[in-house]
């Protein structure tokens, strides 16, 4: 379990971790798809198939979460695509209370996201979210994801952060491992990020499925 009385600062990632990741899932892996294949007079399947591969191509890298990048790589409105499915956004169910209880302890709250800025906007106007926060840090300011080293001297040097006391939750292992690298002493993955998708075993890491659990 977490010992509370040593954490003073709460990094939390946005996409799986504060929000239900089944917005990003659709959009990514049908959404898109559906449009490209239907731009460029190819099969859904067909589609599918060539942004897997570009999704691999560009896997743990700033371009991966960039809007501008796949707008330029596809020939999309990425933007305008994700506010007609922007009803499938949703706050997790048990985030409200785990924020409202971290707030009441005194604990810093700080929003590390590798999101775009626009996506963060998006977000922030659906969900409100932005109201628990007492900071929000997306890394595209930084050119650098949150799977880089660089990333995480640069935020712990511009915020002020001790990393001993600090906690980091993400549903992402790669992203998890990196904060682990970096130093940070407090980590915990959210084992259900996408709540149409079944739980993720994750062995390395202390895990939740109901930040309820852990106030």
């Amino acid at each position: 379990m977490l010992n509370w009385s040593k954490i003073d600062t709460v990094l939390l990632d946005m996409d799986g971790t504060l929000l239900d990741l089944h917005f990003d899932s659709h959009f990514w892996l049908n959404v898109v798809p559906e449009q490209l294949a239907l731009t460029r007079n190819i099969t859904l399947d067909e589609a599918k198939a060539d942004m897997h591969k570009r999704y691999q191509a560009v896997s743990g890298q700033i371009q991966w979460y960039c809007l501008d990048y796949w707008e330029e790589q596809l020939n999309l409105p990425i933007m305008e695509l994700k506010r007609q499915t922007q009803h499938l956004i949703q706050v997790r169910e048990d985030v409200p209370h785990f924020l409202t209880e971290l707030k009441k302890a005194g604990k810093e709250l700080i929003l590390l996201t590798n999101a775009h800025p626009e996506n963060v906007m998006l977000k922030f106007e659906h969900t409100a979210i932005d109201n628990y926060l007492d900071g929000v840090v997306s890394t595209h300011q930084y050119g650098v994801s949150k799977e880089q080293q660089s990333l995480w001297h640069q935020v712990q040097k511009d915020l002020g952060f001790n990393k001993h006391r600090t906690l980091f939750v993400d549903d992402s292992v790669p992203v998890l491992n990196a904060a682990r690298e970096y130093g940070i002493e407090h980590l915990l993955a959210v084992a259900n990020p996408d709540s149409q998708q079944p739980h993720n075993e994750i062995a390395d890491y202390l895990n939740v499925t109901d930040y309820r659990t852990i106030i």
